[in-house]
């Protein structure tokens, strides 16, 4: 009797090891499926931008990313269903009854253009809108994407040929905007006949145009403000302005073959002098399909962004028209990878680099793009004398700091000063 007694007081701290074992697989499982009823908290938005044009298509998709993401943004930008208040809310009632989070892009609101997209359908205030919503949906309800981006579109633009068309007429056209862009259109001209070209430190006209035309006259955006709805756009250049002309999140575009590294530093840079949020878009790769990256590269870029500090991560879903996809451009490897770096950044640890360790300090008001040497300065300009040195120092630290350097811009308003950086370099450092 007293041996059997002995022999299973023995086993029983190993019959407790098997539990505990079994039950940490079967919990490892009940994550990895995505059947509990909760969700780790990663403590960022992690999601998908859905740019379909149908319900059924949003709520398939929500099915399927809901037990691993905890954001949708409703992307749907002019089509079928931003012009129908009733699909919006169905869809977003649907994501937020899931556990998601919402961001909505409702297109823009352009006054000259009266059809049937009519942005938030010509509500004269987004007062009552923002109430309904806050109430349907609580703090669900991050905000509005607006407009596309504006810095790309900039950066981008035929200027030229626009030139061409207007002539020396932009005197005589009523907008806004033609008073500064006759300046800059002057300004150029000078630079053909003189062959006298600004420095870096003389592009205040080009920026003023972009930060108060472009952005802050936008009627949209004058509308989000003065309702103190959070303002969400994705970009892939002119972060820094973006801001100053009043969004309040900038994502930064991962795709098209840029630097990821660079991008995340110019819009974490200027979020971290400005007080705003950042986070990344992960977008096309390719003009043709598969349109993405692959699951791996996404996950290593979902993580990179997740590393530096990034508050919102989503990946861009469209187009829907590829055959035999239900759900867009997203595949199953993308699903995969997704799920993994939730799972991952819910259960795993892994250095933080987001503090401000390295800046790179550009001259005020230089808007170049900086995606390779030939790049253009605020669209109107081809790279100048500077841009060369500037290029050098930027690969150089960006191949040394990676993600933990900072971009920014010489500004009184946003001194370097208030940022305790380890190091701080200048676009004309001879030594970085």
């Amino acid at each position: 009797m007293n041996r059997n007694r002995r022999f299973w007081k023995a086993l029983i701290p190993v019959f407790l090891i098997i539990i505990v074992i079994v039950s940490a697989f079967a919990l490892g499982q009940f994550i990895i499926n995505g059947k509990g009823q909760t969700k780790a908290d990663p403590g960022i938005y992690v999601g998908v931008a859905f740019g379909g044009n149908t319900t059924e298509q949003a709520k398939l998709l929500i099915d399927r990313v809901k037990d691993y993401t905890n954001l949708f943004i409703l992307a749907s930008g002019r089509n079928p269903i931003s012009a129908d208040q009733a699909k919006v809310e169905e869809i977003c009632n649907y994501a937020v009854a899931n556990g998601l989070s919402v961001i909505i892009n409702l297109g823009i609101k352009d006054q000259g253009d009266p059809s049937e997209w009519g942005w938030f359908w010509n509500q004269t205030s987004l007062d009552p809108i923002k109430q309904r919503w806050t109430e349907m949906w609580g703090d669900k309800f991050l905000g509005i994407y607006y407009n596309d981006e504006p810095g790309g579109v900039q950066l981008d633009a035929s200027w030229r040929q626009f030139y061409q068309r207007v002539g020396d007429n932009l005197s005589t056209y009523d907008f806004p905007a033609a008073q500064p862009l006759e300046e800059i259109r002057l300004k150029l001209l000078n630079y053909i006949e003189n062959g006298t070209k600004p420095t870096p430190d003389d592009y205040e006209l080009e920026a003023d145009f972009f930060i108060q035309y472009v952005i802050m006259n936008d009627p949209g955006i004058g509308d989000l403000t003065i309702s103190n709805i959070t303002s969400f756009t994705s970009d892939y250049g002119l972060y820094w302005w973006d801001y100053m002309g009043g969004y309040n999140v900038m994502l930064a575009e991962l795709g098209w073959n840029n630097s990821v590294a660079e991008q995340i530093a110019l819009v974490k840079g200027a979020a971290r002098l400005q007080d705003k949020e950042w986070g990344t878009m992960i977008t096309w790769k390719y003009y043709d399909p598969p349109y993405l990256d692959s699951g791996d590269n996404i996950y290593n870029q979902m993580l990179a962004s997740y590393q530096a500090g990034a508050k919102y991560i989503a990946i861009f879903d469209y187009p829907y028209n590829i055959t035999g996809n239900p759900y867009g451009a997203l595949t199953e490897e993308h699903f995969s990878a997704i799920q993994k770096f939730w799972i991952d950044i819910t259960t795993k640890s892994y250095p933080d680099l987001s503090k401000p360790v390295a800046a790179l300090v550009l001259p005020k008001n230089f808007g170049w793009g900086l995606r390779d040497h030939d790049d253009k300065i605020w669209g109107f300009w081809i790279s100048d004398n500077r841009t060369e040195q500037t290029a050098e120092v930027t690969g150089k630290l960006l191949s040394y700091y990676k993600t933990q350097l900072d971009i920014v811009y010489e500004d009184p308003i946003f001194p370097i000063s208030k940022i305790n950086y380890q190091n701080i370099y200048y676009w004309n450092s001879t030594s970085p």
